[in-house]
């Protein structure tokens, strides 16, 4: 519901414009309409927020004057229609505060969240408005409406129910107020992240300390002190590309510990940026506002318009994969303290042995070790392999474009066209870490596709973003497999949003069901170590020679290898959320307590650390995925089953099974999720293909 209505948050009637010099406020002329990115300052945000919110103010109270009898056009078309400046200067503005942000940019972000929240619900309790919408909705079966617009009609009413259209005066005024303070928590709980991650820096002096480490990761290292004004030193962060290779590599146990630790307990420092007061603060108003709604917990209210519809569906589903994951993470964990046992007679496997030991294992068991393969994952050849892919399946053709408006000189940009020449997007990519840089990797609609009131179809802008590892003096930025599957996820989730052929904005790319969105990322995982793709990309940066045969062969023979750790860490962190969200009071709320409690009465084993500790967990605290990160998995039993019906044919490529899917990615949320999905697969997807893929 959030997405559709802050996606609608928009504008009408360009007014005077007090300085018609700021980009965000004036037609900039730029090659296909992007954002004058180069030109965009930090003091023409706040007047650009407030014009738009001013205009959009206009745009409703227009709506909702117009003296003829309430019609589709009229009203529910009317309202998606809205929010072209406000879309641009959000679009603009919240992916530069993620991607390269500031002190100042973070202050903008405390002072426009509470206009933003207070002009979302002056729309969404305006009881006015709300009554055009119903007499729109409640005559929607005599209205000839095509299906989109049908669609449209019960999601724009559905999104005012949801978020307290039908609530009493007094309810919605305690809404608001509930609104405003979870967006400033949300700014502050993800600013507290970023700054305990940057302000961790961890220099090593003495060389013989970092023995195991590659040569690859001590020149990053190394750069990174000298950056710091240590040239003398090698810099170590929590960010994972600084501190994985350590974990991986390192003989050095206790920097391996300090590292994991100073990771895992980010935000949890009883200091300035400590978060267990920010989530108790939130779980309170997120319960609160759900009792507001009758909903005894926060999860059957967010989760009843989502594919699962309740918090008992999830918690079956996600029980019924983790009783497996953790019987194969057990057997990995005996597996992992033999090894052990030969190197440290007596210790007992801990969290920061894991990565160390299962790829001493993954050599010993495959002859793979993942620094073997670094020197064929070269980045601009990996994203040249998923463009490739792309053309493959949906004969989209890249054209990288220079001199292009950017935020960043790290920035690249693409044009996207069909076969037949016709465009269908941008892309820009931005994959390095920088200081402003919220960890982890995603992908935004900067300017999203709709067609407007004239027929026109306005083409997105979409950006994917990361924190691989950087060049360093002499060589590429050669990434890991996790790397790789993490640029083919996010390229996954750009499809969604650049192939979309809706006609409203608020059913586009990915204004679809949380746990459906995950579907068109995870599919392409799918193809990231497959023989016929890796000879697309896998070329070595400093020989040119594509990756043999035999090293292919050990990396899919190594599949299933560690599965049981890498599905537990995933598998507790979904679990983890879903027990925050099914609480039904906040009162006295001990966080460390809560996690500790959470993690027993799963069952996780101790050498295993949950994906997301609660004080870092940007996915359900900041980005909107509270009670969702089920998703990731529930969406993997989908992406499985979707790939099987390539395979089943015999040919991963199918033109016919691609046609089938592109067209899925295509109608974004026009219609039901799970529709979508049967009419693609003739059937529900099965749950063997995901088990299967898994080895369990």
């Amino acid at each position: 519901m959030k997405k559709l209505i802050i996606s609608s948050l928009a504008l009408v009637a360009l007014m005077a414009c007090t300085n018609t010099e700021n980009p965000l406020l004036t037609e900039q002329n730029t090659p296909y309409g992007v954002p004058a990115f180069d030109k965009v300052k930090t003091e023409h945000y706040m007047p650009a927020f407030e014009k738009a919110i001013a205009e959009n103010k206009a745009e409703i109270a227009a709506i909702v004057a117009n003296p003829e009898a309430p019609t589709f056009e009229n009203t529910i078309a009317a309202l998606d229609r809205t929010g072209a400046l406000l879309d641009r200067v959000t679009g603009v503005f919240f992916n530069i505060l993620d991607a390269d942000g500031n002190d100042q940019m973070n202050a903008i972000a405390e002072e426009v969240t509470p206009m933003l929240s207070e002009l979302s619900d002056g729309i969404i309790l305006n009881d006015s408005l709300f009554q055009r919408v119903k007499a729109v909705y409640d005559a929607r079966e005599t209205l000839g409406l095509t299906p989109e617009q049908l669609r449209l009609t019960e999601q724009t009413y559905k999104s005012f129910a949801q978020n307290g259209a039908n609530l009493p005066e007094d309810k919605k005024e305690r809404l608001k107020e509930i609104n405003k303070e979870l967006g400033l928590l949300s700014l502050q709980f993800g600013n507290n992240v970023v700054a305990e991650t940057n302000a961790y820096q961890l220099f090593v002096t003495d060389e013989s300390e970092l023995a195991g480490l590659p040569e690859s990761a001590k020149a990053a290292a190394k750069e990174e002190a000298a950056a710091a004004g240590r040239p003398d030193a090698w810099l170590f962060t929590p960010k994972r590309t600084s501190f994985t290779p350590v974990l991986q590599y390192c003989q050095n146990r206790q920097l391996r510990e300090e590292l994991l630790m100073a990771y895992t307990t980010r935000g949890n420092h009883n200091n300035e940026f400590d978060n267990k007061a920010v989530i108790q603060k939130t779980m309170a108003l997120r319960i609160e506002k759900a009792q507001l709604f009758g909903y005894q917990n926060p999860a059957d209210y967010i989760l009843a318009d989502c594919m699962a519809k309740d918090s008992k569906t999830v918690d079956t589903f996600l029980q019924s994969v983790w009783a497996p994951s953790i019987a194969a993470a057990k057997r990995e964990a005996a597996a992992l303290q033999a090894l052990m046992d030969k190197d440290l007679p007596g210790e007992k496997l801990q969290p920061w042995d894991w990565w160390y030991y299962a790829e001493k294992l993954r050599k010993e068991q495959y002859d793979l070790d993942e620094e073997e393969l670094k020197p064929y994952f070269e980045l601009s050849n990996v994203r040249r392999g998923v463009f490739q892919l792309a053309t493959t399946l949906y004969g989209l053709q890249f054209e990288q474009l220079e001199g292009m408006p950017v935020y960043n000189p790290e920035v690249e940009v693409f044009k996207v066209t069909d076969a037949d020449g016709s465009l269908i997007g941008i892309l820009y990519t931005d994959y390095f870490p920088r200081a402003g840089k919220r960890p982890g990797a995603w992908m935004n609609d900067i300017c999203h596709q709709y067609v407007d009131a004239e027929g026109v179809d306005h083409r997105p802008v979409i950006i994917n973003v990361g924190n691989f590892n950087k060049p360093t003096q002499g060589n590429p930025s050669l990434l890991s497999m996790d790397d790789v599957e993490t640029l083919f996820h996010e390229f996954g989730h750009a499809l969604h949003g650049l192939l979309s052929k809706a006609t409203y904005k608020s059913l586009a790319g990915t204004n679809t069901p949380r746990d459906f969105v995950e579907l068109p990322s995870q599919f392409m995982e799918n193809y990231c170590y497959r023989p016929e793709v890796m000879k697309t990309y896998a070329f070595h940066y400093q020989t040119g020679e594509v990756m043999p045969d035999s090293l292919i062969a050990k990396i899919n023979r190594a599949g299933t290898f560690n599965q049981g750790f890498v599905t537990a860490e995933l598998l507790s962190a979904s679990i983890l959320d879903m027990d925050y969200h099914e609480l039904t009071s906040a009162e006295g709320l001990d966080v460390d307590a809560f996690e500790a409690a959470s993690m027993a009465k799963m069952g996780m084993i101790p050498e295993i650390i949950t994906r997301y500790r609660s004080t870092f967990y940007n996915h359900i605290f900041t980005t909107g995925y509270e009670a969702g990160y089920y998703s990731y998995t529930w969406a993997a039993v989908l992406d499985a089953d979707a790939f099987a019906a390539f395979a089943e044919t015999g040919d991963i490529f199918n033109p016919e099974v691609a046609r089938r899917f592109r067209h899925l990615l295509e109608q974004g949320g026009t219609r039901d999720a799970q529709e979508l999905y049967l009419e693609f697969r003739d059937k529900p997807a099965d749950p063997k293909f995901y088990l299967q893929r898994k080895g369990f």
